[in-house]
């Protein structure tokens, strides 16, 4: 049995964030998958996302929040025993923020980063076939989130999964998890 610890998937939209997370939480006796998404869903007005002017204080308080609700969920889950993976459009100092909020250990963080033409492929996929829509006309780009992924800190485990199915990503992070800690130090005694 796996040590319960907190992991932080992030990639753009249509990286492939949920499968991945799903099945690696299954990997463990006692998995819980929180999907950071869904705290904003729960807001049934009042809301504001950082769409358009990415700057506006109301829509970053707001996304600060759910970035800290969904770290707190994972805490409590481990505490309780579970690993808890968290899958979330985290990016850039954001991520560093996030893991500093966890108290578990261990943490590990995971960069899905399929190529822009692999993302545009699976997003009209998921159109055409469960009518999601990852980008709307007048919102992000897949460019422009992809730019914003560049800019996250490097540490972890980043994953080309273009070439790979959600199980060999699974696979592949299982066999290079001492990678994707973010914990160095303290796995060696140190911090």
């Amino acid at each position: 049995m796996r040590r319960p610890g907190v992991w932080l998937v992030t990639g753009v939209q249509a990286a492939g964030k949920s499968t991945v997370a799903d099945l690696l939480v299954r990997q463990y006796d006692r998995g819980v998958h929180v999907r950071g998404g869904q705290f904003y869903r729960w807001a049934v007005r009042g809301w504001v996302h950082p769409l358009g002017d990415v700057h506006d204080p109301e829509a970053r308080r707001l996304l600060d929040l759910r970035y800290r609700l969904s770290a707190m969920t994972a805490d409590q889950y481990c505490a309780e025993g579970f690993t808890t993976v968290v899958q979330d459009n985290i990016f850039g100092n954001d991520v560093a923020g996030w893991l500093d909020q966890v108290k578990t250990r261990p943490r590990h963080l995971v960069v899905l980063r399929p190529s822009i033409a692999v993302v545009t492929s699976r997003d009209a996929e998921r159109r055409r076939t469960l009518g999601k829509i990852a980008y709307r006309p007048g919102e992000h780009t897949i460019e422009q989130l992809d730019a914003a992924v560049r800019t996250t800190p490097r540490m972890g485990l980043w994953l080309d999964t273009s070439g790979q199915t959600p199980q060999q990503t699974v696979d592949e992070i299982l066999a290079r998890q001492a990678e994707a800690s973010v914990d160095v130090a303290d796995d060696r005694g140190g911090g």
